[in-house]
């Protein structure tokens, strides 16, 4: 793990973590995403990998995943590399706009290498809070 001072690296993320994800729908109902997200290399950056169980609000459990890209700046793409975000080497704010959808991050790395990622949307199409807990699993 790297520790500049500055905050978290590329290299910091790589390798295994459990991930427990907790959505709060503003109706009040709740899902649940309970999984593994894996950084990997690739090319100059690297690709997440997350796959687990979600468990919807009626209680119906599918299996969902999602990747992502990294690059050494800690820029965020989707699998299809369209940008998603910058993550904040030291925690804190980041966003995303997909219009009319507004997604607002903060990353807390307070307790590395344990993390937690929160997620607020809110749109005419969204409304919901997700809470995200990484924590190592190798």
């Amino acid at each position: 793990m790297s520790d500049t001072g500055q905050g978290r690296g590329l290299a910091d993320f790589i390798g295994v973590w459990r991930l427990e994800r907790e959505i709060r729908h503003a109706d009040g109902s709740d899902a649940r995403f309970s999984g593994r997200a894996e950084w990997r290399l690739e090319g100059d950056g690297a690709r997440c990998v997350e796959t687990g169980t979600l468990t919807l609000p009626d209680g119906t459990a599918v299996q969902a995943g999602r990747n992502y890209l990294w690059d050494a700046d800690l820029n965020v793409r989707f699998g299809d590399g369209r940008f998603f975000h910058a993550v904040p080497p030291a925690g804190g704010a980041a966003a995303h706009d997909c219009p009319p959808d507004r997604y607002e991050a903060t990353y807390d790395f307070a307790d590395w290498p344990r993390w937690r990622c929160t997620w607020r949307v809110r749109g005419p199409r969204k409304d919901y809070v997700m809470l995200g807990t990484y924590a190592r699993a190798d």
